[in-house]
């Protein structure tokens, strides 16, 4: 996919019966701005926490169903009557082939997710894991409205964790993300692919998280004064 494509990839939209709290596309585009900021401190913050236990303890950091609804929550609070709650009801996504499994599936399928991540927390690259939450989450898309900002914060909650390290530099790996969907929508579609034929395979995940983290952290060396070596374009990661 060329940039031009991709910048302009067409975005995937839930498909849910829920009342608008905010009619007015102004305001309710200024309160995803405000929230997504609230969203991205709560999961550093979260994050945070989880490495800092780490450090003084050596607990193992276990994701959970809590979590990622209180990431839901910041990302729809003022916006949507279910932010934080899992959809009582089906959802369809626009523009993509996957059909969600049904609102009674969502609660057992999370629990199911969060576990492979904790099960292969030692095991499992820190990309991997990150992977596997941001095709899974997704995958599931276990709330009316919010799935795709609320399974980018929670990779990067993992990542994040799972390194040891609030990281460093911008443009951060979510807002990447936002920036050029298409790589993420073509990667989403790879594992779903393979989730169809009996296999996890997010190494087309893995591969675009891994070229983001490396764009993230180039900035943050280029903030310092550093400058890379001839010839290395992260652009073609």
């Amino acid at each position: 996919m060329s940039e031009t494509n991709s910048a302009n990839a067409e975005r995937r939209h839930s498909v849910a019966l829920e009342p608008d709290l905010i009619k007015d596309p102004v305001k309710l585009a200024e309160a995803e701005a405000a929230n997504g900021l609230r969203q991205f401190d709560a999961g550093k913050n979260s994050a945070q926490t989880a490495i800092d236990r780490q450090a003084s303890d050596g607990s193992q950091f276990r994701l959970r169903p809590s979590l990622i609804l209180a990431l839901h929550r910041e990302a729809l609070a003022g916006i949507s009557t279910f932010a934080g709650l899992f959809r009582p009801a089906g959802v369809s996504i626009e523009k993509s082939k996957h059909v969600p499994p049904g609102a009674h599936l969502v609660p057992e399928l999370v629990e199911d997710m969060c576990e492979y991540i904790n099960d292969g927390w030692s095991s499992k690259t820190a990309l991997h894991l990150a992977a596997y939450v941001m095709w899974r989450l997704n995958w599931i898309h276990p709330f009316a409205d919010g799935n795709g900002r609320t399974s980018r914060i929670s990779s990067y909650v993992v990542l994040t964790v799972r390194t040891g390290y609030i990281l460093p530099g911008s443009p951060s790996i979510p807002d990447q993300i936002v920036s050029d969907r298409g790589g993420y929508f073509d990667a989403l579609d790879r594992a779903d692919e393979a989730f169809r034929v009996g296999s996890i395979d997010v190494t087309a995940m893995e591969d675009l998280l891994g070229g983001m983290l490396a764009r993230q952290l180039a900035g943050f060396y280029r903030s310092a004064g550093g400058k890379l070596p001839p010839g290395v374009d992260l652009d073609s990661l």
